[in-house]
């Protein structure tokens, strides 16, 4: 009788550089399973590990992680994208701005240095879907880690017109104040969203992740040509983007902004 065969996983030994990424849920993440392959085809002595960590433990967490002494980075998905921002020693202009990281490197003084790289991501998943947001009215519906990130992205692809929208109104001015003091005159913000003339409506919230979760968003005001753009990746359609289809609306799925972002964390890890 032949032994069943399973599929080949990584190679780890005591020299493999550690990976980890941080989330709460985990479950539900890509990123394991697009980043590990590409490392294995590479030949990268390196493995990225998904840990479960809970909101009120991921300062600890991390402060411990940075003392693991073959873990070379961290990635951080929701919803600690913003906390962990206080915990790197570095962080760009652009992850500053928007307030969230996603991406942290251990440096060789022994120094964390933090970038985010959703926005990019998205942004970049747009423009090869067909949909460069340039000169669009676009409302992002949701100010957390993601959304603020992809915020900043969208200015910087040079949208018409930015509406933010978000439930937690101290969470919503903040990010407003920055964006607008960075991009005035372009930037709005509400605990409600306004969709009637937008090209583009975006759900950066979780909201998804369950199957008993509302839709972040109305698609029945949205006009016959916009685009709804999903970030979750639970399953490749959410119940929103099952709307959107339902009214023959453009439907813009959430695997795209990671698998955009896979390129930037191989350079910035320098894997």
């Amino acid at each position: 009788m032949t032994a069943p065969t399973h599929p080949a996983g990584p190679s780890i030994s005591g020299t493999t550089r550690l990976y980890a990424l941080l989330g709460d849920p985990i479950a539900q993440v890509r990123a394991p399973g697009l980043l590990n392959p590409v490392l294995a085809r590479r030949g990268a002595d390196a493995v990225l590990v998904p840990m479960q960590v809970a909101p009120g433990d991921v300062a600890s967490v991390v402060r411990a992680l940075r003392q693991v002494a073959n873990l070379h980075g961290i990635l951080v998905t929701v919803p600690h994208k913003a906390a962990v921002l206080a915990l790197a020693d570095r962080v760009t202009a652009r992850a500053r701005l928007a307030g969230s990281v996603n991406a942290l490197r251990r440096e060789p003084d022994g120094s964390w240095s933090a970038d985010t790289f959703d926005g990019d991501g998205f942004v970049r998943g747009l423009v090869e879907a067909g949909h460069d947001p340039k000169g669009s009215r676009v409302c992002v519906v949701g100010a957390g880690g993601a959304g603020s990130a992809i915020a900043v992205a969208l200015l910087d692809a040079e949208v018409a017109e930015l509406r933010l929208v978000d439930t937690d109104p101290g969470r919503l001015d903040d990010l407003w104040r920055r964006l607008s003091a960075a991009y005035p005159g372009r930037v709005t913000a509400a605990t409600g969203p306004r969709l009637a003339d937008v090209d583009v409506a975006v759900n950066a919230t979780p909201l998804g992740l369950r199957p008993d979760d509302p839709l972040p968003f109305p698609v029945t005001g949205l006009p016959a040509h916009a685009v709804v753009a999903d970030i979750i990746m639970k399953s490749a359609e959410t119940a929103l983007l099952r709307a959107a289809d339902e009214r023959e609306l453009t439907a813009h799925p959430g695997e795209p902004m990671l698998a955009h972002q896979i390129d930037s964390y191989l350079e910035f890890f320098d894997l």
